[in-house]
């Protein structure tokens, strides 16, 4: 399940739905607008192995980092989010749900930094 924060403009969620990847966004589907942080946590907590899509860099956090969920923070330009969430669904290393639950991800133009569960280090991957 890919969940869209509420900070990823309607622009970018019609490209996903054309695209046909499947999402519900915060305040539109799941959950109400206006969460807080740790109302999303709380939330993804409850959802079926769901992937967060977000612009927040706060949930860039090692510490976040849990089995049941995975977390994405795109560090990249607002229209060019849906570029981006589409590229990491088709990397071979994050193409399923199985493989990008208990990360948390940082999307750059230059690649990913992803904290793992129990990691002491983040890993680096390039586009």
């Amino acid at each position: 399940m890919n969940i869209i924060d509420e900070n990823i403009i309607a622009s970018q969620c019609d490209f996903l739905q054309k695209w046909h990847i499947p999402f519900s966004q915060i305040g539109y589907g799941v959950g109400i607008k206006g969460m807080q942080d740790q109302e999303i946590i709380s939330l993804l907590h409850k959802l079926k192995r769901p992937t967060f899509f977000t612009r927040d860099d706060d949930f860039f956090n090692e510490d976040l980092c849990h089995s049941g969920y995975c977390l994405v923070y795109l560090d990249i330009n607002k229209d060019e989010a849906a570029i981006y969430i589409r590229r990491l669904i088709r990397n071979i290393n994050f193409n399923s749900q199985q493989k990008r639950l208990g990360n948390v991800l940082k999307i750059s133009y230059s690649g990913l930094i992803v904290w793992k569960l129990n990691a002491e280090i983040p890993q680096k991957y390039f586009w």
